[in-house]
């Protein structure tokens, strides 16, 4: 008959062992499925021009999108002639960026998936106010 203290520590080393393994497998399958995920986003906004949103209970999935060069061939192109120089109002051109800045914050609350009532009200008062200002100037 074996000893019962010595039986436990066997069984509580295999326990170890199994948690530890499984701990390993459901990493790699998290970064698996992960990866595939980014690729289906990738594919999707390049075939429809468009984010794909995650469920509302993700509340954050980034990322970094590699950089992808455009093959050369033959010689390389002449630079278009530079586009002339048009000075905008400061004024204009602060309403500009802001609007730039709130639509860009719109896109990301829409693809975490988070209220946007807020963002498109702003966005609209925005365009509004850069309307009037350009029609005034």
């Amino acid at each position: 008959m074996s000893d019962p203290i010595s039986e436990y520590l066997r069984w509580k080393q295999q326990g170890q062992d199994l948690r530890s393994n499984a701990k390993q497998a459901i990493e790699v399958r998290f970064r698996e499925l992960l990866s595939e995920a980014v690729h289906l986003a990738e594919e999707y906004k390049s075939d429809f021009g468009k984010a794909l949103t995650p469920p509302p209970i993700v509340t954050a999935f980034r990322y970094k999108v590699g950089v992808k060069r455009p093959a050369t061939k033959g010689a390389p192109k002449k630079a278009a002639a530079p586009a002339p120089v048009v000075k905008l109002d400061p004024a204009i051109a602060a309403l500009a960026k802001r609007l730039a800045g709130a639509k860009a914050k719109l896109e990301a609350a829409k693809v975490a998936g988070t209220p946007t009532k807020n963002l498109e009200d702003k966005v609209y008062e925005l365009e509004d106010d850069l309307r009037l200002a350009q029609s005034v100037s």
